[in-house]
């Protein structure tokens, strides 16, 4: 709990530096995960953001992808596709502008736990198909969950999970953006889990934060 509550401030701090100004939106967030076989897996994932709690909508984001283990149940890699309807803003109007993005993109997953710990490292790489653009875009993202009622993270499990996700452009401005992120989670059972927990996204020049709840399924095909 005490690492929990350092995220949480080391959050709040994250927001001041990067901005004068916040607004908190809110993530539903679904990520399916299903094992066809021994070695390939179907993923699909939804996301709806919005600018408040829910109903004023910024981002709908589908993606979906099939990956094959290198080795049993890890070192996964994956092609899929997305795509994402962004709602944004006319600055200093309540109108809202609409566009589209297609994307394809690359990925690699290597699972290590060490005691308590369980760590995901994901190396992710982007084609970005926007209006009227192209671009190339990196992204290396960092999670641990840490079991707290338990010693492992099987059912009825309470973990704390945290991540940080930097984006990196290919061309002109290479920053493209950072995610911190602390919640609590739940393992129903060994093929479902939910969290929530609050997000702190950094850009060049603004931050938002977040609130997030994820739904982890992972039921397979072959059960």
């Amino acid at each position: 709990m005490r690492i929990f509550l350092f995220v949480l401030l080391s959050l709040g701090f994250n927001e001041f530096a990067f901005s004068q100004k916040s607004e908190i939106g809110n993530w539903f967030v679904y990520f399916g995960n299903q094992k066809i076989n021994r070695n390939w897996n179907w993923h699909n994932e939804i996301q709806y953001r919005n600018y408040d709690f829910i109903g004023d909508t910024n981002q709908i984001l589908l993606r979906t992808g099939i990956g094959y283990n290198l080795t049993e149940n890890n070192n996964n890699v994956l092609i899929g596709y997305g795509f994402i309807n962004t709602q944004k803003y006319i600055p200093d109007s309540d109108q809202k502008q609409e566009s589209n993005e297609h994307r394809i993109f690359q990925q690699y997953i290597k699972k290590m736990n060490f005691g308590r710990f369980y760590f995901l490292n994901r190396f992710r790489m982007e084609q970005r198909f926007l209006t009227d653009d192209f671009q190339i875009r990196l992204r290396y993202f960092l999670n641990i969950n840490i079991p707290l009622n338990k010693k492992t993270l099987d059912k009825n499990a309470i973990y704390l999970s945290t991540y940080n996700e930097v984006f990196v452009n290919t061309e002109n401005k290479l920053f493209d953006r950072n995610r911190i992120y602390a919640a609590l989670g739940f393992v129903i059972n060994k093929n479902c889990k939910v969290e929530a927990g609050i997000m702190s996204q950094s850009l060049i020049q603004s931050n938002r934060s977040q609130f997030q709840i994820v739904i982890f399924n992972n039921l397979p095909f072959n059960k």
